[in-house]
């Protein structure tokens, strides 16, 4: 025993280890569920069916590229804008000249409005005077679509 006495004596005392940093505390992660096996399927049994003819590929058309809108000056469609003749009974109304259908109606409207003959309670009813009724065939009252198709009557 002395022996080992003297040996323990003889040996250097072991160093202090400084304390070590404590690790941070790591959450559990949850671990994902195995995957579920499926049991094979056997393979179920062949029908025959009837082959149909490949369809033909059609080529795919490319939309064309869209265009950037300039705007620009509208130009008037040429028959709006051919001077028309109008008959006696509308030149009472709007005047001799010839003049084109856009001006023709615009000079029927004013009079209309100049002569409040518009309906008060229907305002797409035009109520005629003794010069409108002769260019409205003798109606007494006409809607506004149907008198422009009358007046183009009393055109040439």
């Amino acid at each position: 025993m002395a022996t080992a006495k003297k040996a323990a004596a003889t040996k250097k005392p072991a160093a202090k280890k400084p304390a070590a940093k404590k690790a941070a505390v790591k959450t559990p992660v949850a671990k994902k569920a195995p995957a579920k096996k499926v049991a094979a399927k056997k393979p179920a049994a062949k029908k025959v069916v009837a082959k149909k003819a490949p369809a033909k590929k059609v080529a795919a058309k490319k939309a064309p590229a869209k265009k950037v809108a300039v705007k620009t000056a509208r130009k008037p469609n040429a028959a709006f804008m051919k001077p028309m003749t109008p008959s006696p009974a509308l030149a009472a109304v709007i005047g001799a000249n010839p003049m084109p259908r856009t001006d023709v109606t615009k000079k029927v409207w004013e009079y209309i409005k100049k002569n409040k003959l518009q309906d008060s309670v229907n305002k797409r009813n035009i109520n005629a005077d003794d010069k409108l009724k002769v260019v409205f065939g003798g109606k007494k009252t006409v809607s506004m679509f149907e008198m422009t198709k009358l007046i183009s009557g009393h055109l040439k």
